[in-house]
């Protein structure tokens, strides 16, 4: 019986040997979610999200000349590298990847993979994510957009108070329930983290 092609199944050429000792048994199924110059960000899908697997990933990239940074995402299963802004380094880059057994795939069940999330809600918290990430870098840590954006919803509260009034008796029952609810939760669940802790 010839399994792999050789009348003698002890009998493999180093060549072969080679190329199964340096990639992996199960390729490790991604997604671009984005490609910019000089920039690439990846999507690992959920069950080849294996710290182990994603630091040799790591490492590796960060050892080619042609890289400058690597983060990586855990969780999110995201990395992102910056390379320099050519074609070559580029190809350097997919190349490298698929030495190490990454196949760029529209990766199935995505929803699932990302914690439930679709892959344009996965796109949209990453962006957000990273806009944050630049607030908070440009401002040393003063403020991020969760003070920025209520901020600004509040600047226009306080305008349409000034420019219209109050306008209660155009506010609907339902809305005023809701808010009463809503705050009621996060203020007892407040209080009540609160207490737990002391």
């Amino acid at each position: 019986m010839r399994k792999n092609g050789y009348g003698n199944l002890s009998y493999i050429p180093k060549s072969m040997q080679e190329t199964a000792l340096e990639k992996p048994s199960k390729p490790i199924l991604t997604k671009i979610v984005s490609n910019t110059p000089g920039r690439l960000r990846l999507r690992v899908a959920q069950p080849q999200r294996w710290a182990t697997k994603m630091q040799h990933i790591l490492k590796t990239l960060k050892a080619q000349p042609n890289i400058s940074q690597v983060r990586m995402n855990l969780q999110n299963g995201s990395i992102t590298i910056q390379h320099d802004d050519n074609e070559n380094s580029l190809k350097n880059v997919v190349t490298t990847l698929q030495d190490l057994g990454v196949i760029f795939a529209d990766i199935t069940g995505f929803a699932e993979t990302t914690g439930g999330k679709s892959e344009v809600a996965a796109g949209v918290s990453d962006v957000v994510v990273d806009l944050n990430r630049r607030v908070k870098e440009a401002t040393d840590g003063v403020v991020d957009l969760r003070f920025l954006f209520p901020l600004g919803l509040a600047t226009l509260s306080i305008r349409q108070l000034i420019a219209r009034g109050l306008q209660l008796e155009m506010i609907p029952w339902y809305v005023l329930a809701w808010y009463a609810f809503d705050s009621f939760i996060k203020l007892h669940g407040t209080n009540q983290s609160q207490s737990t802790n002391e």
